[in-house]
């Protein structure tokens, strides 16, 4: 069985898209690794702002002839 003309052309085209046109691959990986510090980048953004939250609760000031939540259900319960 011989190599015809269409496998010649489709072995042709393959090499062209990996190696040809200005480095076509290398260009697509250095896009991926760019998304991929990116994304990783607002995992760790993300986790940071998490645990920034957890450490320092939000703490509120009622002005003086106000009741809370808490003094309420604490009021209710005695």
């Amino acid at each position: 069985m011989a190599i015809g003309w269409q496998q010649l052309l489709i072995v042709l085209i393959i090499v062209l898209v990996l190696f040809g046109g200005r480095g076509r691959i290398s260009s697509l990986m250095g896009d991926m690794a760019t998304g991929i510090k990116s994304f990783r980048k607002g995992l760790k953004d993300e986790e940071e702002s998490a645990s920034k939250s957890e450490e320092a609760p939000e703490v509120t000031q009622a002005s003086p002839g106000t009741t809370t939540a808490s003094e309420t259900s604490k009021k209710t319960e005695a």
